[in-house]
């Protein structure tokens, strides 16, 4: 970068004067271009710290101010000025930063004052920065948002395969706990929650919820079983109500088969008019009675969303995708 800035006869004789103010190092270089008449040229590499406010990170843009002041002369002694405002400041095409996009620069210039010296002249440089996305595209936000589309394949594997759509579930939750401690290991310690962490962090409740709802599907449907199992045990009973069901009554007597008979034997009927020991019949239920079917039908009806877990996979496959990328659109739309 070069500075275009005046001075008086002071500046001249003493260029060594001028340094970064709260600058971490500064070295001057020496040139082999000879000094002229009117004005003299040197060369200083000057290190300095930047505040930055990470809390939009890494779709931030920073503002960086490098100081120049005079340790030696105060301002009765040398002035400090930029000749041509912001066009006092030029750069080098071929020269870009890694990070980051030189926006705009901005110059001004202030008289800073010390209780014991008096008052310098202050030379300010403003940057402003603005940090390059695609690194952090390819590397956090892609494969985060990959890993919480793969957690949705779970709602399409059928509810009976446990071991598929656990092991899916563990391996996005592991996967999205690498990536966000990859981030934060990279990153300085901040005490506040930075754009990354939202993103990173809701696509981690994504992932981790469709883990829980595969848990309350296996829960729904191991209950749904053990319902059905009673209900099914509720029509074969041990003894049957005569009144309420239609019975047939068959003794140890069978003749031939006949077109009309019950499974190629003869039905006959047993009269309370014939003697005692002839009448040991067997009685067989045919049909379940209607105070049975009734209870089945009313406890179906008040629990079939929830008994349905197929139900409940088809709503998540519309929600979780509906969720996230509402959540997208908020996201992208308040940090760009």
């Amino acid at each position: 970068m070069c500075l275009d800035c005046g001075g008086n006869r002071s500046t001249l004789r003493k260029p060594t004067s001028t340094w970064g103010e709260h600058a971490n190092s500064t070295q001057k270089h020496q040139l082999s271009q000879p000094r002229l008449k009117s004005a003299t040229f040197f060369l200083v590499t000057v290190t300095s710290a930047c505040n930055m406010d990470f809390s939009r990170f890494p779709l931030d843009t920073q503002t960086c101010t490098l100081e120049l002041e005079s340790y030696a002369y105060t301002d009765e002694d040398l002035m400090l000025y930029w000749k041509s405002g912001d066009e006092s400041l030029s750069t080098d095409d071929k020269i870009s930063l890694s990070q980051f996009l030189i926006q705009k620069f901005h110059t001004t210039s202030r008289l800073a004052f010390y209780s014991s010296t008096g008052w310098y002249n202050r030379l300010y440089i403003n940057f402003t920065l603005r940090r390059h996305i695609f690194f952090f595209l390819l590397q956090t936000y892609f494969p985060a948002t990959l890993m919480v589309m793969l957690s949705w394949v779970s709602f399409w594997i059928d509810r009976r395969a446990v071991p598929a759509r656990v092991s899916l579930g563990i391996t996005t939750v592991l996967t999205m706990s690498t990536i966000i401690t990859g981030v934060n290991a990279s990153m300085p310690r901040v005490s506040y929650i930075k754009a990354v962490d939202i993103y990173l962090w809701v696509s981690f409740v994504f992932v981790f919820l469709s883990v829980l709802e595969y848990a309350a599907v296996n829960y729904l449907t191991t209950v749904h079983d053990g319902t059905d199992r009673k209900l099914r045990q509720k029509t074969l009973p041990g003894t049957c109500d005569i009144s309420s069901m239609r019975t047939m009554m068959l003794n140890e007597a069978y003749g031939r088969p006949e077109s009309n008979g019950l499974a190629g034997y003869t039905q006959t009927t047993v009269s309370s008019e014939e003697p005692a020991e002839k009448q040991d019949p067997m009685a067989v239920c045919l049909s379940i009675g209607p105070e049975v079917k009734g209870a089945k039908k009313r406890t179906l009806r008040g629990l079939r969303i929830i008994q349905n877990t197929h139900a409940i996979d088809a709503y998540s496959r519309m929600i979780f995708p509906g969720a996230f990328i509402f959540f997208n659109l908020i996201y992208w739309s308040v940090y760009l």
